[in-house]
């Protein structure tokens, strides 16, 4: 194989699920009525805001080599906690700061020191104590949500204050300031991962933790850093839920863990930890919403969005592994 193909078919599979998200927008634009149009485009940007930041911590552990599946739950307490302090209706306090503007940044304060918090517990637990990361995060999962129903006593918060729900009011070039959040976090993270020593580290010790170890990299406190950081940004994905819905429900958020799982499969991150890039994921963020937004227009009933993903999370495990091979041939 000459060095020109070779370069072409490396290119093809680092970015198979861009061209994949391009191919089903072509289709979906040909034989969906009333797809093609700026709204609609406007519209899955818009819907994959929150999704994509949760996608975000997540497929940070999953590079790691660990897997985190407290999130969804993190989620929903942070957007609790938030609802709880700055609604005005229901369970709201209706707690207000002068000037207005302030309750942004202790809003946001709040979120990311619940998020934290368990991301440091998830962390500790399983870097410090040898604790299997599925068991201990299932354990987060149903905990936290169980701190969110205690909380809320089943009830909701409505009536966010109007400083913090401006953010999901106000748009910018067709798309709400919550989007362009979303899209900031990934470019932020993006070159983390693609710059700094941080970002490098994580993908060798994914790669072989041992090995990590032995070139005297820092596993444990990377390890613990990477899921300090899930938690927080599940924490920033529930503000963002909260401000988008003006409140916050006891069963806000529910489903978007297995989104979340499917959007990083499909964007290209290994399950076995090592490989995987957040441009690829936030594509994969955007296949969802695509392939959801087509079924809307079409009228599908909502059972087979779940089908779909599923078919979509199998195929990209095979993906996968075929992108496996074929790198190892290359090689």
């Amino acid at each position: 194989m000459n060095p020109n193909t070779r370069r072409t078919l490396e290119f093809v599979l680092d970015n198979l699920v861009w061209f994949m998200l391009l191919f089903v927008l072509l289709v979906f634009s040909l034989f969906v009525p009333n797809y093609f149009q700026p709204g609609i485009f406007a519209n899955i940007i818009e819907a994959s805001s929150v999704l994509g930041v949760m996608s975000i911590g997540l497929a940070l552990v999953i590079i790691a080599g660990h897997m985190d599946l407290s999130v969804e739950s993190v989620a929903a307490l942070a957007a609790m906690a938030v609802g709880i302090v700055f609604c005005s209706a229901g369970i709201g306090m209706g707690v207000q700061l002068s000037p207005d503007w302030l309750g942004v940044p202790v809003s946001l304060i709040i979120a990311l020191a619940v998020g934290s918090a368990i991301g440091a517990l998830n962390g500790l637990l399983i870097v410090k104590l040898k604790m299997n990361a599925f068991i201990v995060t299932l354990a987060s999962y149903i905990w936290v949500r169980g701190v969110v129903l205690a909380l809320s006593g089943g009830r909701s918060a409505q009536d966010l204050a109007p400083a913090i729900r401006w953010f999901g009011v106000q748009r910018l070039l067709g798309l709400p300031l919550t989007a362009w959040i979303a899209i900031l976090c990934f470019v932020v993270f993006s070159l983390i991962m693609a710059k700094s020593r941080f970002g490098r580290h994580l993908i060798i010790i994914g790669g072989n933790q041992n090995a990590a170890f032995r070139a005297g990299i820092k596993v444990d406190r990377i390890l613990i850093t990477s899921f300090v950081l899930a938690g927080a940004i599940a924490a920033l994905a529930g503000w963002l839920l909260a401000i988008r819905t003006s409140g916050a429900t006891a069963n806000l958020g529910m489903g978007l863990l297995f989104n979340a799982f499917a959007a990083v499969v499909i964007g290209g991150v290994s399950l076995k930890g090592g490989v995987g890039a957040l441009p690829g994921v936030y594509a994969g963020v955007l296949l969802l919403s695509a392939i959801n937004t087509a079924i809307n227009l079409m009228g599908l009933p909502a059972t087979s969005t779940q089908v779909i993903h599923g078919l979509l999370v199998l195929a990209a495990v095979l993906l996968d592994t075929l992108k496996l091979s074929i790198r190892q041939k290359l090689a």
